[in-house]
């Protein structure tokens, strides 16, 4: 199936069911669906052909998925932008990704002189909050394009986060998305129309997460702002059953002083993932949520799902006394296989740390006229993740660090995510960074960059010293920093790249 069937398979079972609402009004399936006929007819009427890529530089906002279900009715592929990055990014995005067509939202029309410019292969410009939408969709045929299956064409071409370079194409194909959706039903399994609140950008995550809920007649809820009061009460208001957030936004709803003042006994998903999480934390908000939260972990690469530590393996962990097992990611998921593998591509025994490789049907079909990277990416024939992990012996895949993360400190290996465990179970941390600093004693010293809950008090060898009792002398920090907000990417990931460069500038260590 392509992703366009699923939402149909929704409009054929719940036509006057909203999928779309903006927190005031609502749009039915049925509604939605005349919007996607006449936006893939308008598409095809502009001259774009298979192959063709279309973007929408909007943030959340109902019209901007509206778009995204009519580029793919119209059997195109939609190249995300994130609102949230920045605009320099975004021009190298949709110059590198070929964007032929752009829908925008009013509120980037500044920037489009610099885009017109940085872009020329961008034909056709159309604002989706202006008349001049209604207007241009009313000239369209109500009927929809009757277009072949290409399941194993690209849908989407995402890019890479730019967490360490240049972002990069990342081509997902239709049965990727078939792959992710099988996934997700296998493991979180949906029993009645489900409400999706869309609170990270729906270009990444949150997006994704609302594939499998379209066959099911989901609701998607569009907040239009970022403000965690505002997230907290319309779980209460619109009795919503399933979030994605990153693990930074949860870190925040749970210092906000009205996170004990509203209901949210109808979430029963909340699903995290885009970075490692406090375990300390991660208790604490299943007290606060109740036992609905669910990890999964995955990348651009390799679509949302690779593994997954379900509500029921949370509840367990702390059932069984097994609260390590929180630091975990959870198991394998099912269509998917993951193995760690030394640096010479030998398959490593469960216990032993590698990098984590996948294969299966997640797995992108390569990235956009880049030869070169998909070949390093599928070395040995595995997908490559770059990421650090183990699994043991009961199945639990943990990740113990990004491969470029890694500190060398006076011969010693030492991986930031755990010494950053340590400090997030500190009552005054919010949130921490752990990176390697240059030393002329030990080559690489350990440095916190930790950023305080707001009103909280902590002083360095306060954190130095709890480090040095849970992990000894060689893993904890040598020096703490603080700063008032930790430096992030649009989807919520702590930029150590940016910290590093800091304080490598004049020293030689590629960051």
């Amino acid at each position: 199936m392509r992703l366009i069937d699923y939402f149909d398979r929704g409009a054929d079972l719940h036509p006057g069911r909203d999928c779309l609402h903006d927190g005031t009004r609502g749009w039915t399936y049925a509604d939605v669906r005349g919007t996607t006929h006449k936006v893939a007819n308008g598409l095809l009427a502009a001259g774009l052909k298979t192959g063709d890529k279309v973007a929408v530089y909007s943030p959340n906002h109902a019209m901007a998925y509206a778009a995204l279900l009519g580029i793919q009715r119209a059997g195109l592929i939609w190249a995300p932008v994130n609102a949230r990055n920045a605009i320099e990014e975004n021009l190298f995005i949709l110059d590198n990704t070929d964007v032929a067509f752009l829908f925008y939202h009013s509120s980037f029309a500044p920037y489009l002189p610099r885009i017109k410019e940085g872009c020329p292969k961008i034909r056709t410009y159309l604002c989706i909050d202006a008349p001049e939408f209604d207007a241009w969709l009313a000239k369209q045929g109500e009927t929809a394009p009757d277009l072949p299956d290409a399941t194993d064409e690209v849908a989407i071409l995402i890019s890479s986060g730019g967490t360490t370079g240049r972002p990069k194409g990342v081509q997902i194909t239709h049965r990727v998305i078939e792959t992710m959706n099988g996934i997700f039903w296998a493991t979180m399994p949906i029993d009645a129309p489900p409400v999706h609140l869309m609170v990270a950008p729906m270009t990444h995550a949150a997006g994704v997460c609302s594939f499998p809920l379209l066959p099911y007649g989901g609701t998607n809820i569009f907040m239009g702002t970022a403000d965690p009061g505002a997230i907290l009460a319309a779980i209460e208001k619109h009795k919503v059953t399933h979030v994605y957030m990153p693990p930074t936004l949860i870190y925040i709803l749970l210092a906000h002083p009205d996170i004990g003042k509203y209901d949210y006994s109808s979430l029963q998903r909340l699903v995290y993932a885009s970075a490692p999480m406090s375990v300390d934390k991660l208790v604490e908000a299943i007290k606060v949520f109740g036992p609905v939260l669910t990890q999964t972990y995955g990348q651009a690469e390799a679509c949302m799902i690779a593994t997954v530590f379900s509500r029921e393996d949370h509840v367990a962990a702390l059932e069984t006394n097994n609260r390590h097992r929180l630091a975990s990611c959870g198991k394998i998921s099912p269509l998917m296989r993951l193995e760690v593998m030394s640096d010479d591509g030998k398959v490593l025994p469960r216990g032993e740390r590698g990098e984590i490789v996948l294969r299966g049907g997640l797995v992108m079909a390569g990235y956009y006229k880049n030869p070169d990277a998909t070949k390093e990416a599928s070395t040995f024939g595995w997908h490559h993740t770059g990421d650090i992990g183990v699994i043991d012996d009961d199945g639990f895949v943990y990740i113990v660090d990004r491969k470029k993360d890694m500190i060398i400190s006076g011969g010693f290996n030492v991986f930031p995510s755990e010494v950053e465990q340590v400090l997030w179970s500190h009552p005054a941390v919010q949130d921490c960074a752990v990176i390697g600093v240059p030393d002329e004693k030990w080559g690489e010293a350990v440095k916190a960059v930790v950023e305080l809950k707001p009103g909280a008090k902590a002083t360095p060898d306060e954190l130095i010293a709890l480090a040095k009792e849970k992990l000894g002398g060689v893993k904890a920090p040598k020096t703490v920093d603080f700063m008032a907000t930790l430096p992030r990417s649009p989807v919520g990931k702590v930029l150590k790249k940016d910290l590093r460069a800091t304080y490598w500038a004049g020293h030689e260590r590629k960051i």
